[in-house]
């Protein structure tokens, strides 16, 4: 976090004693000794999670019927996506159409600034907390197979054609299932009297038949993608396209339309009144015009959603649905120690405090 301490000295706090905190707006080139801050906007993160399943046949597919009885197993490779969650989170960017700058004057008895490392107004004369958004959650990756090539014999690896390695590993199948089914009964020669040793004999049987019936109903993998999407709203969406998702290609871009359409809306739910000019009010704000810029934010409701079912819905303060007000510069003379922490979301006041 960056801090910025807008003082001259210990000396000039008793020197000058009538003078304010001077804050103007920030002109490029213009602007000289001071130290410009900026209001925040009300910024997303949308965080999906999508679930890739990749099916691959079987070595020996086409003779799972023959020598299995397995009918229907497919014979092409496959992938299907589905959409588990979508999570939203709020964070505060710089908004460059409100940025200020507190001057560096020797007659200006300035208070302790805080800012974020992006330059968003964080506290006056305390010190803020800075938000950071979290780090994206990992995806998955699928699960290591078992190679069934290393539960085969010399016959089966030597075997001169598919069609006879299929004969001969679906004869091996059987001779697992019988095997198996004679140790559970206790029939077996070899049945050990240990319970443990018994049990890792069936696992290691179970291990060769899944690894076996997969080279004739072939395996599916699975696995989780995370994608991120920056929105930035300058003003209210109605319907608009956040991205595209397709069953079988995932996340597309939001042009692409082979994917269904996941929509965001924005609706400004206008909490701040419009301004009722008043003369005895604009004499007093034109005087307060060296004050400390912030943000009364507004409120807005957020929906993310397609045709059949809503991902995210709430509401949340936005700095841009709102407007700039002004802290008077009489809070922060040498008379007064006023501590001020605002939100990093929004702009708005979080605290105020006298001592």
């Amino acid at each position: 976090m960056k801090k910025t301490i807008l003082t001259s000295c210990v000396a000039l706090l008793s020197a000058f004693a009538s003078a304010q905190t001077d804050v103007a707006p920030y002109q490029p080139g213009v602007t000289l000794d001071g130290v410009t801050y900026c209001l925040p906007r009300t910024a997303f993160r949308v965080v999906v999670t999508a679930e890739k399943t990749t099916y691959t046949p079987g070595e020996f597919c086409k003779y799972a019927d023959r020598y299995l009885r397995l009918r229907n197993i497919s014979q092409e490779p496959c992938t299907q996506w589905k959409l588990k969650t979508v999570s939203m989170e709020a964070y505060g960017t710089p908004d460059p159409s409100k940025k200020y700058t507190i001057r560096l004057n020797p007659k200006t008895v300035a208070p302790l600034v805080e800012l974020t490392e992006d330059g968003i107004l964080l506290s006056i004369n305390t010190e803020g907390e800075e938000e950071t958004l979290g780090e994206l959650p990992k995806g998955t990756k699928p699960g290591k197979r078992v190679n069934p090539r290393d539960f085969m014999n010399q016959e089966m690896l030597s075997s001169g054609s598919t069609a006879k390695m299929a004969e001969l590993v679906a004869q091996e199948i059987y001779t697992i299932r019988e095997s198996r089914n004679a140790l559970t009964r206790g029939e077996a020669e070899n049945t050990p009297k240990d319970g443990k040793q018994l049990e890792l004999m069936l696992k290691h049987l179970s291990q060769q038949e899944v690894a076996f019936m997969e080279l004739f109903k072939g395996f599916s993998e699975t696995s989780t993608e995370i994608y991120s999407f920056i929105v930035e709203p300058n003003s209210e969406l109605d319907k608009d396209v956040l991205f595209r998702f397709s069953n079988k290609l995932g996340i597309v871009d939001k042009d692409d339309l082979c994917g269904e359409p996941i929509y965001i809306s924005i609706k400004d739910l206008k909490v701040i009144p419009e301004p009722v000019y008043d003369e005895k009010t604009a004499k007093k704000k034109v005087k307060m015009e060296t004050g400390v810029y912030y943000n009364v934010p507004g409120r807005a409701q957020i929906r993310i959603y397609n045709q059949d079912q809503t991902f995210v819905e709430g509401e949340f303060p936005m700095g841009q649905f709102g407007k700039v007000e002004i802290l008077s510069n009489v809070l922060f003379d040498k008379k007064k120690s006023t501590k001020v922490t605002f939100h990093q979301l929004s702009g708005g006041i979080r605290t105020i405090k006298d001592k």
